[in-house]
């Protein structure tokens, strides 16, 4: 399986779908605002991770606004709250094969470009 949710009004995931040329190379992409992510997806992106705290994202704009940066959240917590607001999740997440690549640092992103181009 090669897949990337992203954001479609992301200009720093737009910027990394060009760079990588994901769709060219047979990603296919889901916009997780347009198709939200099912908790399947969710568990296995946990399962390849470790953690859903590895997928969480704590730039949202929703985070400091609903208290989550004085708190301890569980692992439960994270779920929750990705499955009910997509800005939750770290984007993008490339999922190839047995590899997966969460968010856009610059290191995950040359990782991301050099085997997407090794593909």
């Amino acid at each position: 399986m090669k897949r990337m949710y992203y954001l479609s009004t992301c200009s720093t995931c737009k910027k990394i779908l060009e760079e990588t040329n994901a769709v060219g190379k047979g990603f296919a992409l889901q916009d997780i605002k347009k198709e939200k992510i099912t908790p399947e997806q969710l568990d296995q992106m946990k399962e390849m991770t470790g953690s859903y705290e590895s997928l969480f994202s704590r730039r949202s704009q929703k985070y400091r606004p609903m208290g989550l940066d004085e708190r301890d959240l569980t692992e439960e917590e994270y779920r929750s709250l990705i499955l009910e607001e997509y800005t939750f999740l770290k984007r993008p997440v490339t999922i190839a094969g047995k590899k997966i690549f969460v968010g856009n640092d610059k290191k995950t992103v040359e990782a991301l470009k050099n085997f997407v181009n090794q593909s």
